[in-house]
């Protein structure tokens, strides 16, 4: 015959391990700092990965490890599960690792670094060139018809177009090709 007892009384009696009595309560050792310490190896990985910000992911990454050392010391005094607490603490140092190295990159750049400038200015101009180059031989054309209505704007940038201007402006004579057109 099954013996149905009262739930309600002691709902937790068969999810508990038993213990002794007179025997002070085990909890898992280290296991709170387990988690702190995942979550910070996970979030410090994260970073460690990014370029530039990895180079900021050391102190993280150190809590993160000093985190799960002391975890796993609490945690083989009370002979408690280890899993989270060496995950965090591999993480940990894998992160901290990537940041070092992103550390060493970043020194080796700003060895070279010197060396640049000349070099950056020199591309710096040349691009400019090209850039004032181009605007200088650009020109617009907008086009807009509705039915019968039609508007034209026509304008450029060209050096040569913009002289013929003023001189037409200073001398008062017009030109035949009107940059913008309406319909009568």
């Amino acid at each position: 015959m099954i013996n149905m007892e009262d739930l309600s009384k002691n709902p937790n009696q068969y999810n508990e391990p038993a213990q002794a009595p007179g025997q002070p309560e085990k909890k898992p050792g280290g296991q709170n700092l387990g988690v702190a310490a995942l979550i910070t190896a996970i979030i410090t990985f994260v970073f460690a990965v990014i370029p530039c910000v990895g180079l900021m992911a050391v102190i993280p990454g150190i809590i993160a490890i000093v985190l799960a050392s002391v975890g796993l010391s609490q945690a083989a005094r009370n002979d408690s599960p280890r899993g989270i607490l060496v995950a965090g603490l591999i993480i940990g140092i894998v992160a901290t690792l990537i940041s070092f190295s992103q550390i060493f990159v970043a020194g080796e750049i700003a060895k070279k670094a010197d060396k640049w400038p000349n070099k950056i200015e020199k591309i710096v101009n040349e691009v400019q060139k090209d850039v004032m180059k181009d605007l200088e031989d650009a020109s617009i054309d907008i086009r807009i018809q509705n039915g019968d209505d039609k508007v034209e704007i026509t304008t450029s940038i060209n050096k040569k177009e913009r002289e013929k201007t003023l001189e037409e402006l200073e001398t008062g004579k017009t030109s035949t090709d009107d940059t913008l057109t309406r319909p009568e």
